[in-house]
């Protein structure tokens, strides 16, 4: 396994520096839990808008070790609830996703009053890349 490369992460940039439907898996009490949801990849983390009190928010505060799935990639990291969406200290992650989530952010379905309304950041510890006729063991630590 090798720290993360330049080409690795031109890769991920390029198939989920965007709108990407992912994967997401956590696990209760040795129950897996697999649910898709809307993400992107910035610097190692994947970031998804969602609720506070959503059923994932409650498994990753219990256990925040949790994997994702996607276009040919697969990956091991901690979810951490970074608070609500309008606070200050989120502010860069926001405009972010407000650029990046722009066809459906709006769309009524988020609450922005809603102090739940908040960001999911995964932060990646280990993953597998095939790209290219490559594969890529990833070390994000």
């Amino acid at each position: 396994m090798e720290k993360l490369t330049k080409e690795a992460e031109a890769i991920l940039l390029e198939r989920f520096g965007k709108d990407s439907i992912v994967a997401l898996a956590t696990a209760i009490d040795n129950i897996p839990y697999v649910r898709s949801v809307d993400a992107f990849y910035e610097s190692g983390a994947f970031y998804v808008l969602t609720h506070g009190l959503s059923g994932k928010m409650k498994q990753i505060e219990q256990n925040p070790t949790v994997a994702l799935s996607g276009e040919w990639f697969t990956a091991q990291g901690k979810g951490i609830n970074l608070g609500y969406f309008g606070k200050a200290d989120n502010s860069h992650i926001a405009n972010k996703m407000k650029k990046v989530f722009s066809a459906w952010i709006h769309n009524g379905h988020n609450n922005f009053d809603d102090v739940n309304t908040c960001i999911l950041c995964i932060q990646l510890s280990k993953g597998i890349l095939f790209a290219n006729g490559a594969r890529y063991e990833i070390d994000f630590t």
